[in-house]
């Protein structure tokens, strides 16, 4: 996700500079033209400002533009404490180098890089299969996919797919096309609210409950009128991991006669289940799943972004949204929301399916699943409430919160969040879906770098925070999280939401206070 910048005034530059007492300044020091033959940090680049706000008007030499850079980039957080994020921050040199060496090719370009073009479609291949995509061709030809650059853009296009064909149903039949809708959870992630916004489709939602946070098969049919597109199933809910009952919906579908098409948004748990739980019926094996997306930049272990979009049969996806382009000579079929992009990561996907295989990623996934499970414990006996599933019910993640009691508490689980900020880890803290009575909860995401020698250390650190927190009066949790806010926490110093656009009130997050979570 990329957000919004805004470009500043000459005003609001001026706000970041040093004070006018220190730009007076005067100091005695050589003036002499820089020769290069120093170090980087003798040269003059190392005593101004690198550029912010406007492109300089001369050069500097690559090698201390590198070093000036990474410098800077130094300053990010370390990935590995990143708890919050379901992205994946390892991979092999191999797999590194190989990524590194296609930075170059335009994947679009399938008469320059015809053996790019064909890895996608062998990773297409794989990944249908892996979901068990029908082999025989039916009357659409057969199962049909695309690499994206994440799973929101994979939403986007299932979302297109589904409106198109609901509205060429409503043409044929003479019916009027004004309010199609789409049936899902509140616990969406963020990029459901937008597909829904930006192509103009009314949002139905199948609400949370305190102790409920996936969506109900039935509560979810009785939903659909004859103006749904369809319908979304989550494997893997961003907060609690757990995965919603797909074949539940499919079959009631079935017993009811209803021709309602089902998306799968598998962007975490596609590529955990068939290899934990491979007997749970969630993909095209259900006869309603008509498409599935998965991130390859999540458990699909490879770097951001590259998500893939698979559809049952081409008939599922309107030949109307097809383009066929000539490109450079080669006859294409696109469809995609953008169109130059680079080979890098869906040869990273290609060099973990053939590297892992499916024992590789079994045993990863159930390394994954071990650590969840003892996490899980370990925070139980600690006296946290635990709100994600364990044993392959649900993603690798461990989502808790603060047990009830009756004596009052001097601080939530946003305050535990910011003081184990303080010490390194970010694990993030959530106020759930609506209808949940504000419940909060915090989530720690397990991905394949996380060992349980580092899990040991998470444990540990969680215990000191909270028996710190015991110890402190309200007012000093609250000047604490406060300090931490604006100068630990880099969302406190945030420059990148424009003030035209902050406080929404259109998405649920607006609407009831619910906690986009990160994914």
């Amino acid at each position: 996700m990329v957000h919004l910048a805004k470009v500043p005034n000459e005003a609001e530059v001026a706000e970041g500079s040093l004070p006018e007492a220190v730009k007076k300044i005067s100091l005695q020091l050589s003036n002499d033209e820089d020769s290069f033959t120093t170090s980087v940090y003798g040269s003059k680049f190392a005593a101004e400002d690198l550029p912010k706000h406007e492109m300089p008007e001369c050069e500097m030499p690559k090698e201390i533009a590198y070093r000036m850079i990474k410098d800077e980039l130094s300053l990010d957080g370390n990935p590995m404490l990143n708890l919050a994020s379901f992205v994946t921050t390892y991979m092999e040199e191999e797999a590194e180098k190989l990524m590194a060496e296609s930075f170059s090719k335009n994947f679009i370009d399938y008469e320059e890089y015809p053996q790019s073009a064909d890895i996608q479609n062998r990773c297409v291949s794989m990944i249908g299969r892996l979901f068990n995509a029908p082999t025989e061709h039916g009357e659409g030809g057969g199962a049909v996919g695309t690499s994206c650059v994440g799973s929101s853009e994979a939403i986007m296009l299932a979302v297109l797919a589904m409106k198109k064909r609901w509205k060429n149903k409503r043409v044929a039949a003479g019916k009027s096309t004004d309010k199609p809708n789409i049936i899902m959870s509140s616990a969406v992630q963020v990029c459901w609210e937008k597909a829904t916004r930006y192509f103009e489709v009314d949002e139905k939602l199948v609400y949370c409950s305190p102790d409920r946070f996936v969506i109900d098969p039935k509560e979810t049919v009785d939903l659909v009128d004859e103006n749904t597109i369809g319908i979304c199933v989550i494997l893997g809910t961003t907060y609690t991991g757990e995965y919603e009952d797909v074949k539940g919906v499919n079959d009631l579908l079935v017993e009811r006669g209803l021709d309602i098409p089902i998306h799968v948004d598998a962007a975490s748990g596609g590529f955990v289940a068939p290899f934990v739980v491979p007997d749970l019926e969630w993909d095209f094996r259900c006869e309603k799943v008509v498409s599935i997306n998965v991130s390859g930049h999540k458990y699909g272990l490879v770097y951001p972004g590259v998500g893939w979009v698979v559809w049952r049969d081409a008939q599922f996806l309107p030949q109307e949204l097809v383009f066929n382009i000539n490109y450079l000579g080669a006859d294409q079929s696109s469809f995609t929301l953008n169109f130059s992009k680079g080979a890098s990561q869906v040869i990273g996907q290609y060099y973990q399916l053939i590297r892992l295989g499916k024992k590789g990623y079994r045993a990863i996934m159930s390394n994954l699943t071990r650590t969840a499970d003892y996490l899980s414990d370990a925070l139980n006996a600690l006296g946290f409430v635990i709100m994600s599933k364990k044993s392959g019910e649900g993603l690798p993640l461990v989502a808790f919160r603060l047990p009830d009691t009756e004596k009052e508490r001097n601080y939530d689980e946003f305050a535990l969040a910011h003081k184990l900020r303080a010490r390194g880890w970010v694990v993030p803290a959530y106020t759930m879906a609506p209808h949940t009575n504000d419940l909060k909860m915090l989530r720690v995401v397990v991905r394949e770098d996380f060992t349980k020698n580092r899990c040991d250390a998470l444990i540990t650190d969680i215990r000191y925070c909270q028996q710190l927190l015991d110890q402190l009066d309200k007012e000093s949790i609250l000047k604490q999280e406060e300090f931490i806010r604006k100068h630990a926490m880099n969302s406190g110093q945030a420059k990148h939401n424009h003030p035209r656009f902050r406080k929404e009130k259109h998405s649920i997050q607006g609407k009831h206070g619910k906690t986009h979570s990160i994914c």
